[in-house]
């Protein structure tokens, strides 16, 4: 395990200091991968060049249209206030609209809010965004740095997966989201995440660490959070992932 963790800091100093947040430490590394107890493979060495601007591997999703257009969160937010669309508004205590900075240059899209963040408002508070905030860590951005969004604001009851008419009615605003933020990258997490921004039906295991589009931001499929918290030996996969999105920062710093 020693020598893996030195592999990855020779990898990262090779690429340089320019990457955005701050410097990953070898710690930040050993604790996102602290819960991995079965030695995996280790991943195929990370390339520095940019990802395809148009993949093939999926459809170029088209966007919904908007009922009325927002350029700004703040407002886009505000008209989520009594939302009433689908019926998951029947059992929600909170909407959760997504948080981070509105200048994002990396923007993380999961699927749908649970207990704890139907309860506080907020995404990705519980279990599964502790280990998204190491994530973010590894990666040498802050929580603040980025902005974190769901495909669906409310909570399906038992934390199922959203469905498909839940999806076509919400991610309108998700679209307005990413138009509002303009993300350098994305980053979806999951399976649902994956299929409803990219409009395919491929699954996550087809799609992670390969780059895709939408509208022209590239993004990068990965596993879910609390996936990897059943599934500790993804890890290793989806730190994979994460090293493509950092080498890709790093390939525009260059330039």
């Amino acid at each position: 395990m020693a020598d893996f963790f030195d592999q990855i800091c020779e990898v990262l100093a090779e690429n340089g200091k320019k990457y955005p947040g701050n410097l990953t430490a070898n710690s930040d590394i050993r604790e996102f991968f602290s819960a991995v107890k079965t030695p995996q493979p280790e991943p195929a060495p990370v390339k520095n060049d940019p990802p395809p601007v148009m993949p093939r591997n999926v459809n170029t999703p088209k966007p919904l249209n908007q009922p009325q257009h927002f350029n700004d969160l703040k407002s886009l937010c505000d008209s989520l206030a009594d939302c009433q669309n689908c019926p998951l508004c029947r059992n929600r205590n909170h909407i959760v609209f997504g948080e981070g900075n509105p200048n994002a240059r990396l923007m993380f899209i999961g699927e749908a809010p649970g207990y704890e963040e139907d309860m506080q408002g907020r995404p990705f508070i519980g279990a599964a965004g502790q280990l998204l905030d190491k994530m973010i860590k590894a990666m040498r951005f802050t929580r603040e740095e980025v902005y974190i969004a769901n495909i669906v604001k409310c909570r399906p009851q038992n934390n199922r997966t959203p469905a498909p008419d839940e999806i076509t009615q919400c991610i309108p605003f998700l679209h307005q989201q990413i138009h509002i933020i303009r993300p350098e990258v994305i980053v979806c997490l999951g399976a649902t995440a994956a299929k409803a921004l990219l409009n395919t039906p491929n699954g996550i295991s087809r799609l992670r660490g390969k780059w895709c589009n939408f509208e022209n931001i590239p993004v990068m499929p990965t596993f879910h959070p609390a996936f990897l918290l059943r599934q500790e030996s993804a890890k290793r996969d989806a730190w994979h992932d994460l090293q493509l999105v950092m080498s890709y920062f790093f390939s525009r710093e260059k330039k």
